[in-house]
């Protein structure tokens, strides 16, 4: 269900939303970052860790696949499953941890389509000219806590 269309004006925009999210994120949440290459998932990626785990540098897992950081409650996850050969090979990266507890921040999540649990929030990012837009996506219990960001 399509809870909220954003425009982002710029890319500090879109770094924004992630740190607009990461107050309402709590251990066992799944967060799948959808859209084209340059859309803008890592960098909202990147405000989301900042704010949640005050990491001074966060990198993309592009080649890694999985980066991991503590936050004050739980861990957050980061995959960017961009490269994944093979839907399962995502066990490997710790996926099962990620959802025993943890946050899941996942980029390229279609690529895993049929492993994830119900109730993820998604957030869609598309190009829009020289900005771009975000369509959140999730439950109603997703509508209440955008709410309580102030974002829904």
């Amino acid at each position: 269900m399509l809870l909220r269309a954003l425009e982002l004006s710029d890319e500090a925009a879109t770094r924004a939303l992630g740190e607009a999210l990461a107050p309402i994120l709590r251990g066992g949440d799944i967060l799948r970052l959808q859209g084209d290459l340059g859309a803008g998932k890592s960098t909202l990626a990147r405000g989301l860790i900042v704010a949640l785990t005050g990491a001074r540098d966060a990198p993309s897992p592009t080649f890694t696949l999985v980066e991991t950081y503590d936050g004050s409650d739980f861990a957050l996850w980061h995959f960017d499953l961009y490269r994944l050969e093979a839907p399962e090979d995502v066990w490997e990266l710790g996926l099962e941890d990620a959802l025993d507890g943890g946050l899941a921040l996942i980029e390229w999540p279609e690529r895993i389509d049929g492993l994830l649990p119900d109730g993820a929030l998604t957030v869609r990012l598309e190009v829009a000219g020289a900005a771009r837009a975000a369509r959140l996506e999730g439950d109603a219990a997703w509508k209440t806590r955008l709410a309580a960001a102030g974002i829904a």
